[in-house]
């Protein structure tokens, strides 16, 4: 969403109130939480919706999903 608007991380960040640090930790999957305010201000700054940002994977698969475990 963020290369579709032209828009950085940072500059994200900084419209939203939050530290480049912590977007890029909802970025990249790595916080269990994201305030629904945090939320808001994301699908405002984009001018999106919720499913734009949001994708559900299964407990089962985060970890092939983040390149986490190893492949044989």
């Amino acid at each position: 969403m963020l290369a579709e608007r032209k828009v950085s991380g940072k500059e994200l960040a900084e419209r939203i109130g939050l530290s480049p640090v912590n977007l890029s930790r909802i970025k990249t999957g790595k916080v269990s939480a994201v305030r629904f305010s945090t939320l808001e201000a994301m699908c405002r700054a984009l001018d999106c919706q919720p499913g734009d940002l949001l994708e559900y994977i299964p407990d089962d698969e985060v970890e092939d999903h983040l390149g986490l475990r190893g492949h044989d």
